[in-house]
């Protein structure tokens, strides 16, 4: 399982460090002889009302995906097959990755964690959390007197 805080943005140095490491130890090398887990790759976007997670899984099915919340740490986990292959065939290269998954996000103070919602379309999940009010930047008119 994989524990990661949502923190502010990054400058763009430390954010390719972080993929880079993110890359080299959270997918299963290419020479694994067992059966290898994935891990979904995820943008997380910071905007104005809202923080967005979308994650990229294609392949699996609404059912094969399970989001939830405990403790104030989201979770996204699912499990990827690929069934059908013949008797008589065999792979001569098989690079899709298949099998168990599960992110973990510790959620800021800032997201109001009972409106949370999840969409999946097109191999890609996207999870909506919703800031609270009170830390939205809010504009102040100024008065002319």
């Amino acid at each position: 399982m994989t524990y990661l805080t949502l923190k502010p943005k990054k400058d763009g140095v430390t954010r390719e460090i972080d993929r880079m490491f993110n890359d080299l130890f959270s997918f299963p090398t290419i020479w694994s002889e067992s059966e290898s887990d994935f891990m979904p790759r995820v943008n997380i976007k910071d905007g104005k009302d809202n923080i967005i997670l979308t994650f990229e899984v294609p392949g699996m099915n609404k059912n094969d995906i399970k989001v939830t919340i405990k403790d104030n740490v989201l979770s996204v986990s699912g499990r990827r097959e690929f069934k059908g292959e013949e008797k008589d065939e065999s792979y001569i290269s098989s690079e899709i990755r298949q099998g168990s998954f599960c992110r973990s996000f510790t959620l800021p103070d800032t997201v109001n964690a009972d409106k949370i919602s999840a969409d999946y379309k097109d191999g890609m999940l996207t999870v909506k959390l919703t800031k609270l009010e009170e830390v939205k930047p809010k504009e102040i008119e100024v008065k002319v007197s």
